[in-house]
């Protein structure tokens, strides 16, 4: 039987999703894959289910148990940031084990990258418990048939080439200026948001370009923009990626990657190559 792990490195799960973390659990049982569970998980009375030391030692056990072949990380939210500097990278860099999360952990994502070199995937595997997509999303997990192949368009040029880095923009840019901001050159750089509107999208935008993100990278993929879209603000994103990157950055955009129930996973850390 395959072995994997449950962590929560961002906010705490309250318990009132337990039902929903056993049919999780449930299901990858009936699939071929074992779990084990971090102790730093649940919390009815904070957005801490455990002091960062706390989680990121949960965390590094999982790294350090030479049969977990994939952890994966229920939680989202704001603190993930908070147990990068208890992670030790040399073990994580050595482990077979391949983090999956989303939202605020494209910090752990990310800083992973940066600091080994090691992909991860972004992808938040609850979806197969919740929504309206569940049966799509377990069939996708069970076979990874599509799970990996979102589509993209192209709305500027028609090629690209790079290692992916990127994830939720707001949680992406927590590591500006840190040591486990990816470096950008040649990269492509994948952007998406639950939250925040035209005004919101336009200072991340600018903040990035601001550290010379668009001098760098080799090209720029959206997911979605879940607020955004729904209400169909002015500018909508792409208006706002096109003005502050200009007419020679090659730009793609997918509906499939992204907050969605039916979210497809992309890989942050490895090479893609695009064509129109």
């Amino acid at each position: 039987m395959k072995k994997a792990a449950i962590v929560a490195c961002s906010n705490a799960q309250q318990s009132k999703y337990r039902p929903q973390i056993g049919e999780l659990i449930t299901f990858l049982q009936s699939i071929g894959i074992e779990t084990e569970l971090s102790e730093c998980i649940y919390s009815d009375d904070s957005a801490f289910s455990g002091t960062p030391r706390e989680r990121g030692a949960q965390l590094m056990k999982m790294f350090r148990t030479p049969e977990i072949e994939e952890i994966y990380d229920i939680s989202g939210g704001d603190v993930a940031n908070q147990i990068l500097d208890e992670l030790d990278y040399k073990v994580i860099a050595a482990s077979k084990a391949i983090f999956w999360g989303y939202s605020d952990l494209s910090t752990v994502i990310n800083a992973i990258y940066t600091m080994t070199g090691k992909e991860s995937v972004l992808y938040q595997v609850k979806n197969m418990v919740r929504g309206d997509y569940t049966e799509l999303q377990r069939e996708r997990f069970r076979s990874r048939k599509g799970l990996f192949e979102p589509s993209f368009t192209f709305i500027q040029k028609n090629a690209m080439k790079g290692v992916v880095v990127g994830g939720n923009i707001r949680c992406f840019l927590k590591l500006a200026g840190t040591r486990y901001f990816p470096d950008l050159q040649d990269k492509i750089l994948f952007l998406e948001s639950l939250g925040g509107e035209a005004p919101q999208m336009a200072t991340y935008l600018a903040q990035l370009k601001q550290i010379g993100a668009f001098k760098k990278v080799n090209g720029v993929l959206l997911g979605t923009f879940t607020t955004m879209e729904q209400k169909h603000c002015e500018p909508d994103i792409v208006t706002l990626v096109k003005e502050i990157c200009g007419r020679e950055m090659p730009i793609a955009k997918t509906a499939e990657v992204g907050h969605g129930d039916d979210s497809k996973a992309i890989v942050i850390g490895r090479e893609i190559e695009l064509a129109g």
